[in-house]
């Protein structure tokens, strides 16, 4: 009992060292300076659902993007894999997949792959800017992340993330890492109660490299050319810190489950986040969830800058599961779930973002 407690002190000690981090990181003067955009993406269906709210009670793969510490409640294998149509005819899909392995007393490791199409784009260039000319290109934006959680007791679950992340073309291209950690608190008489802090794309400064950065300079007056490379600016990751707690309504022997979760993002590079999520669930076959997302002028159109709207989003988000047991738990074996989720977010323009995800579970 006494490591329990030492490890809440830590705790809390924590969130209010990891606070005063990110109140001194995030300013007006340095939004919208970060780079890397495709990290602030949540590219699974379940808690994109409840608008990523679920910093305190996410478990398994889903939880890698609001908390990895709930990688630790995983407690034998799964598999994850989603696709979001990104913004309606934008012809840009977001695809990932992930997967844990519970290694018993060694905690659970996971890998997950997020990858962004774009299609195929026309090329132009300065001496042939004519459309149709000169081929096409394919933009690749990558993540791929191992992770790392473990139960240290019935009550605390603790992970860590290391993603590499890669994007450009064909002859420009920009690599680094990040690194995410959480914490998750659960108490209560039936592990009602549950708190969470995540630390999110913490990492150094990247920059883009390649031979596009080159041209063929002629020195003025003279026929000899020379190869000239130009500089690349570096830019910061988008680091966060978000803190979340939730409470379960149990009802008919826990039949029924209601969750309320709330969340608080603190963005160093952008506009700090306040989410609200409800989440109810029948039986564990059967989950429906939304939320509602706010942060200052996100009711200002995209295109009014001057007003302060910096996010595409609306704040609206809906989503549900449905949990098939294909193979039932006996006593020598684990059973075998799918579960089939769907998540909308609604932006204020394109049409909102949809996106669907299988999960199996051994």
């Amino acid at each position: 009992m006494k490591d329990i407690y030492r490890i809440f002190a830590l705790f809390i000690l924590g969130v209010f060292l990891l606070t005063n981090m990110s109140v001194k990181a995030g300013n007006d003067d340095r939004r919208g300076t970060a780079g890397a955009g495709s990290l602030l993406i949540n590219p699974w269906a379940r808690s994109a659902g409840w608008g990523g709210v679920n910093t305190a009670c996410g478990t398994g793969i889903d939880a890698l993007f609001s908390n990895v510490a709930g990688l630790g409640r995983i407690a034998g294998t799964e598999g994850y894999f989603s696709y979001s149509n990104w913004l309606q005819n934008s012809g840009v899909g977001v695809s990932a997949f992930g997967i844990g392995q519970n290694l018993g007393d060694y905690g659970v490791l996971g890998l997950s792959v997020t990858s962004i199409g774009f299609g195929l784009n026309e090329r132009t260039l300065v001496s042939s800017p004519e459309i149709g000319s000169n081929g096409t290109f394919s933009i690749s934006n990558m993540n791929i992340g191992v992770s790392y959680a473990k139960a240290f007791s019935t009550s605390i679950y603790g992970g860590a993330t290391v993603k590499i992340v890669t994007e450009g073309i064909d002859n420009v291209t920009a690599t680094g890492f990040t690194i995410d950690a959480g914490i998750q608190y659960v108490t209560g008489e039936d592990y009602e109660i549950k708190f969470g802090i995540a630390l999110k794309n913490w990492g150094p400064a990247m920059s883009y490299n390649g031979d596009g950065l080159s041209v063929n300079a002629i020195y003025q007056n003279s026929l000899h050319t020379q190869s000239v490379e130009q500089r690349s600016q570096s830019f910061e990751i988008p680091s966060s810190l978000n803190i979340g707690a939730s409470y379960d309504f149990l009802f008919a022997e826990n039949t029924h489950r209601l969750t309320v979760a709330g969340n608080f993002a603190s963005m160093a590079f952008s506009k700090d986040q306040y989410s609200l999520g409800l989440e109810y669930a029948f039986a564990k076959i059967f989950m429906l969830r939304t939320s509602y997302t706010y942060e200052d002028a996100i009711t200002k159109s995209v295109f009014e800058a001057d007003a302060g709207a910096t996010t595409l989003y609306s704040g609206f988000a809906a989503g549900a599961s449905v949990i098939a047991p294909i193979k039932k738990a006996k006593d020598d074996s684990d059973g075998i779930n799918l579960s089939i989720d769907y998540a909308y977010r609604l932006t204020k323009i394109a049409g909102g973002i949809h996106t669907i995800g299988l999960v199996l579970s051994l």
